[in-house]
């Protein structure tokens, strides 16, 4: 059922932990609220977790541990297929769509995607005592206070021309330039939407190539990325980089980070929130010897998974080496699917390295992958522990997005999210203390391209005639002759195998109606109407040659 979005603390799963609620409210606030670990994962699919694939090739222990001491959420979805949008939607308790991103990520220097009244998760936790930080990559603009000039900043390649055959050296006239651009402070970057502290990359394939702390480089950039560390799945672009700069110095750098912000804020009473956006398993595929070959798939991807939930381990172990493990809430997940380009299959994306021939599907049972409206776009390992509160060993089936933190923060904390905040994010709080516990009836989904689709329960209405993304674009599909709609039964055919459209017009037609009413009314849960930043249009029927508009006159 749809839970009311007034947060409260007594009186709620008394007795499902050996830490319940309803004694919690009368303690000390600051002692009874627990630090908060986001750890966001870049691109790792369902079926790269083994907790929830055993059959699959990659193991990660370390997550397979947190799953044991916590709870497995096995119907978990990111808000969008794709990473700028997801990320958005963490962090605002928002659908993406709702703002002014309609499909696709912010770009290379891009503009913030979180309006500057926008309140965040860090600082709505700021006002109820908590200290915040940001470790890892953020992709939701910077705010970069200086012109991008593309030949410059970001390259069609080093050497200017069409090919990356021709190591680029930066002129005199370049370095001045980046020396008076790096110069100054970003605008709208974490601390500017709510962090306290920020360390971390903008995009770890794009420019600028250097850390970023705080509102600052660390450094100036003043040299063109190497050639070789541009394509086969490192950069995509060549720009402004630091001296010797590399990409498998990252992970070990977050986990260095957070290790060291833990153990402050330990020392401290305040209870903190530390949101970790990794920049893998995403491209770079830059793994670091210990872990070269460690998958047995002769796939760096498979690799770069098993180091990142090393990172996780460490974080974990930090927890524990500084005191704080047994009143931290810990959430682990990912911001989309696995992406097909990094050797899923054997069409073309990956040949004889490919995942899939040799016995692991990144995207589980599911249909799709990165980019999709179909589930392998979307659905995506999610597991949660909090000790005391989240019953060791529990698997739950419960429907959550990831839009959900902000509204369990708020009943964390015992506070009513204000109207205008949290549209789209219901808490997780009786979930945590009854894993049978329903806490929203529906979630919308959004792919690369812009395409919706809504779950209802086990109803899945797909509005699309391809996968919305790079699985199948909706172009090649409208050629084919596919419906333009698609919906599918959850429990009977999770893997959206059989279109149950044209034999279930009313469930098409009341979801659709749902949709739309979820659209108009700028918010999906309880409260005021509130208004999107730009219209939305759910359909994008342009991205559909030949497709007679007058098809959907019947719904």
């Amino acid at each position: 059922m749809e839970m009311n979005r007034r947060a409260f603390l007594c009186g709620i799963g008394a007795g499902a932990g050996t830490l319940a609620l309803g004694s919690m409210a009368h303690a000390d606030p600051v002692r009874i609220r627990p630090n908060i670990v986001f750890f966001f994962v870049d691109d790792m699919g369902y079926g790269d977790a083994s907790c929830l694939n055993p059959e699959g090739r990659i193991r990660t222990p370390n997550l397979d541990r947190l799953a044991r001491q916590g709870m497995i959420l096995t119907d978990a979805h990111s808000s969008s297929a794709v990473c700028s949008p997801s990320r958005y939607s963490v962090l605002t308790g928002r659908y993406n769509w709702r703002s002014t991103l309609q499909k696709g990520i912010v770009g290379v220097y891009g503009n913030p995607l979180i309006a500057p009244n926008r309140m965040t998760v860090p600082g709505f936790l700021k006002r109820h005592g908590y200290h915040s930080a940001c470790i890892g990559k953020w992709h939701l603009g910077h705010g970069w206070d200086f012109e991008v000039v593309p030949d410059i900043y970001h390259p069609k390649s080093n050497s200017g021309k069409t090919s990356n055959d021709v190591e680029r050296v930066a002129t005199p006239e370049e370095r001045q330039r980046w020396r008076d651009s790096f110069s100054k402070p970003t605008t709208g970057g974490p601390t500017t939407r709510g962090f306290d502290y920020y360390f971390g990359v903008d995009v770890p394939n794009w420019p600028p190539y250097c850390y970023i702390e705080n509102d600052r480089t660390v450094g100036i950039p003043s040299e063109f990325l190497p050639e070789r560390l541009l394509g086969g799945n490192l950069a995509s672009l060549p720009g402004p980089a630091m001296p010797y700069w590399h990409f498998e110095q990252l992970l070990p750098m977050w986990a260095e980070k957070a290790d060291a912000y833990i153990r402050d804020r330990a020392a401290t009473s305040e209870p903190f929130f530390l949101y970790m956006p990794m920049t893998s398993p995403h491209t770079p595929l830059a793994v670091n010897k210990p872990f070269i070959g460690s998958s047995g798939l002769n796939n760096l991807y498979a690799d770069l998974v098993i180091e990142t939930d090393n990172v996780l381990g460490r974080v974990l172990k930090s927890l524990e080496k500084h005191g704080v493990a047994d009143n931290t809430l810990v959430i682990f997940a990912s911001d989309n699917g696995c992406a097909p380009y990094i050797g899923c299959r054997v069409d073309g994306s990956g040949g004889e390295k490919a995942m899939e021939p040799q016995g692991h599907f990144p995207s589980g049972p599911f249909r799709g992958y990165k980019s999709d409206a179909w589930d392998g776009g979307h659905r995506i390992p999610c597991v949660v522990k909090w000790p005391g509160v989240i019953e060791p060993g529990s698997v739950s089936d419960s429907l959550v997005c990831l839009s959900d933190l902000m509204a369990t923060c708020a009943e964390i904390v015992g506070e009513a999210l204000p109207d205008d905040a949290g549209e789209d994010s219901v808490s997780m709080m009786p979930l945590f203390h009854d894993k049978t516990a329903r806490t929203r009836a529906n979630v919308v989904h959004h792919s690369i391209e812009g395409k919706f689709a809504i779950r209802d329960r086990k109803w899945k209405l797909v509005l699309c005639p391809g996968s919305g993304g790079w699985t199948h674009p909706d172009r090649n599909a409208a050629k084919e002759g596919l419906p333009i709609l698609q919906l599918y039964d959850m429990e009977s055919d999770p893997a959206e195998m059989r279109n149950l459209e044209a034999t279930h017009r009313d469930k098409v037609k009341e979801m659709l109606a749902l949709l739309k009413t979820l659209v108009a009314d700028g918010r999906s849960t309880p409260g005021v109407k509130q208004t999107n930043d730009v219209d939305v249009d759910i359909w994008k029927l342009h991205t559909m040659p030949g497709v007679d508009p007058t098809a959907l006159d019947d719904y």
